[in-house]
């Protein structure tokens, strides 16, 4: 991949050993950012999670491979998720005095950016930035728990391994 002409500018970021190994940092990053990417873009999921996962030394693979979390089983259910949470969110904000939500999304260009990026309608759009920030906090601290599990019981067979050893001499 070096010598390709069009990946030699920048293979030395590409190709940094941290970005393929996995590792109980970079993998949760790359979980994290594949549900982020996977649930908001709607297009070219794989190219933006692995451009992405560079800027955070995230795992690349990983990256990746979550972002087939949204499929075309998945997107229609997720769709009609992230619009119910959307609308009860803006419903609930709507009820308060000051409505910080709304008017945050009113008076900037927020309305616009989330109805361009997810290629959604504001309540809709809304519901799945929630849902993705939410999913990927989630994703993250599960698989970071889960890698460190499985760590921890590989160390424990390999000490019952070596006790045994010690024992059986």
């Amino acid at each position: 991949m070096e010598r390709n002409r069009w990946i030699r500018p920048f293979a030395h970021r590409v190709l940094r050993s941290e970005l393929w190994r996995f590792t109980r940092r970079s993998v949760p990053r790359g979980v994290a950012l594949g549900m982020v990417v996977g649930i908001i873009v709607p297009f070219a999921q794989i190219l933006f999670a692995s451009l992405l996962s560079l800027t955070v030394r995230a795992n690349v693979p990983v990256a990746a491979l979550t972002t087939f979390i949204t499929n075309p089983f998945t997107t229609p259910l997720l769709w009609v998720l992230a619009y119910k949470v959307g609308s009860w969110v803006l419903h609930v904000d709507a009820m308060t005095m000051v409505a910080p939500v709304s008017t945050a999304i009113e008076h900037t260009d927020l309305q616009n950016a989330l109805q361009w990026l997810t290629g959604a309608t504001l309540v809709t759009a809304f519901g799945l930035v929630l849902i993705a920030i939410v999913s990927s906090v989630l994703s993250y601290f599960v698989t970071s728990f889960a890698w460190r599990a499985w760590i921890a019981r590989k160390r424990k067979a390999r000490v019952m391994r070596a006790r045994n050893r010690t024992l059986a001499e």
